[in-house]
């Protein structure tokens, strides 16, 4: 049994397929399936079931690929202690964000990082958080930045700031005649969304049941549009096709005048979101964390309110 032939199974687990695997271990699929055959046939059981077009666990291989993953992890730990046994900030740090928190936190989160150790490039990722989870528990990533409620086993998180949402309105939209909103008001609104799978999407139709989406293309029954991104959104807020619901980070970042563009704070209760740090129980650079960690909290967010550790 080698690391190598662990590697190729959790590669085989998360693929369900052989040639998906083996082209993301880097090797031909006849060695990947050579070597997978060695070890079931070393440990005397089937790890997979094998059917003409997929692949699955089969039930001992389930635990057998958790452990594997386990045990690959815990390689990776004994070459991280032994690399940054003497400078934990020196050497690349792999770090993930959701796309909703990502364009926003990095241009200020990276140049502080730099300050604080300069040698510790950063490797960055705009994803949803399913998908960063999965690189997270798989060490792809050292850290990601993601929105609570988050719970996975093995997993440690941190919350870092409090941040409102805010409404973002064509300038002529009647609403901008208001200080403030509330989600009452925005029931007979066409309220853009982000798509299915945005974590961000299912924060605003909790803290705003007004926003769910309507039904209907014509006779003038309102429906809801989803975009891609946020930016995608704005630029439909600006041609006049919604309003939409914003975290207050995202609201300035925009090239559009005030002349195009007006933004309205939510009145109390005023919905928010809490934004956290997760990482690894066994991630072994603590004093990462630390820089991280300060780091977000001088970053110039001044919308935001920072959580007390």
């Amino acid at each position: 049994m080698t690391l190598t032939e662990l590697r190729y199974i959790i590669a085989v687990a998360r693929e369900q397929h052989f040639g998906r695997a083996a082209e993301a271990c880097h090797v031909s699929q006849p060695t990947l399936s050579v070597a997978i055959k060695k070890l079931e046939e070393e440990l005397g059981v089937a790890i997979f079931e094998r059917a003409s077009n997929e692949v699955s666990l089969s039930p001992i291989g389930e635990r057998i690929v958790q452990q594997a993953q386990q045990t690959i992890e815990s390689a990776n730990s004994i070459k991280q202690m032994a690399l940054h046994g003497k400078n934990q900030l020196a050497g690349p740090l792999r770090i993930g964000a959701i796309h909703t928190i990502g364009p926003y936190l990095y241009p200020e989160l990276i140049p502080l990082v730099h300050t604080a150790a300069p040698e510790m490039p950063l490797i960055v990722e705009e994803n949803m958080t399913a998908v960063l989870t999965e690189k997270l528990k798989h060490g792809e990533l050292d850290v990601i930045v993601i929105a609570l409620p988050f719970e996975e086993k093995g997993i440690v998180t941190q919350p870092l700031y409090e941040e409102p949402f805010v409404v973002l309105l064509p300038s002529s939209h009647p609403l901008t005649s208001r200080k403030t909103v509330n989600s009452k008001l925005l029931e007979e609104e066409n309220v853009l969304l982000l798509g299915q799978g945005h974590c961000f999407r299912d924060h605003v139709l909790e803290a705003c049941p007004a926003c769910i989406p309507k039904p209907g293309l014509d006779g003038g029954v309102l429906h809801t549009v989803e975009g891609s991104s946020l930016e995608t959104i704005r630029h439909m807020v600006v041609s006049g096709l919604g309003i939409t619901v914003l975290p207050c980070t995202a609201s300035g970042a925009h090239s559009y005048s005030h002349r195009l563009l007006a933004i309205r704070r939510f009145s109390k209760p005023i919905p928010t979101r809490i934004v956290a740090l997760a990482w690894r129980v066994s991630f072994p650079r603590p004093k990462v964390i630390d820089v991280i960690n300060k780091a977000v909290r001088e970053c110039n967010l001044s919308c935001v309110k920072p959580v007390r550790k």
